[in-house]
């Protein structure tokens, strides 16, 4: 329930209403998330609660609802494969988290080609500039969905996101992101890590 604070304003930043606990950590990366069981066709699952927790070593995490058909795949399997989604993969990320894998072959639906991959048994999509191949390391149960935390085995990037340098240009891909109920591309570029102590930029004040 809304508790009110005080009449609804005109614009935005003028007043505010306190909500009940709720999902509002906005925005989130949509990605596209595929497995493979063992003499089945590989299914893509699209996830918006997808993050990194570990660096060292590399590991991330994904949220999955135990009644999607994927979930007993990475149960079983223990594997899957991350797939940054751009501008051209939204409509079919889109897709891939409406449509049930246990009816719908989602690669051929949306002309998405598989992948092999080097260190799973899952594909990773081709069309994608990131394919981050995963291993289960815990499935911690949390209430509506189940957490499966994973190390970071490798990962394949697309070469022309490469400068001359061989640095990659991730940014350029133009990558989806999930905000309450909406596709957006990511946008203008206010700063890189750090910019606010850089020479010539606003300095840390001495405390």
């Amino acid at each position: 329930m809304k508790e009110r604070t005080g009449q609804r304003a005109d614009g935005p930043g003028e007043e505010k209403e306190f909500w009940r606990a709720g999902n509002m950590l906005y925005p989130v990366p949509a990605v596209m998330v595929s497995v493979r069981r063992p003499g089945e066709r590989p299914n893509i699952i699209t996830i918006a609660w997808a993050g990194t927790v570990c660096s060292a070593p590399a590991m991330v995490s994904i949220s999955v609802r135990k009644e999607r058909y994927s979930y007993d795949i990475l149960k079983e399997t223990g594997e899957f494969v991350v797939n940054l989604v751009t501008r051209k993969l939204a409509a079919a990320a889109d897709y891939c988290g409406v449509r049930s894998g246990r009816d719908t072959d989602k690669f051929q639906a949306m002309g998405l080609t598989p992948q092999e991959s080097r260190q799973v048994f899952a594909p990773g999509i081709k069309e994608s500039p990131v394919n981050i191949e995963c291993r289960v390391t815990q499935v911690i149960p949390l209430g509506s969905h189940d957490m499966f935390l994973a190390q970071v085995l490798g990962v394949t990037v697309d070469k022309g996101y490469l400068d001359a340098r061989g640095k990659l240009r991730l940014n350029d891909a133009g990558l989806v992101a999930y905000s309450h109920g909406e596709y957006a591309v990511l946008g203008e570029k206010l700063g890189t890590f750090g910019f606010s102590v850089q020479k010539g930029k606003t300095r840390r004040k001495k405390s």
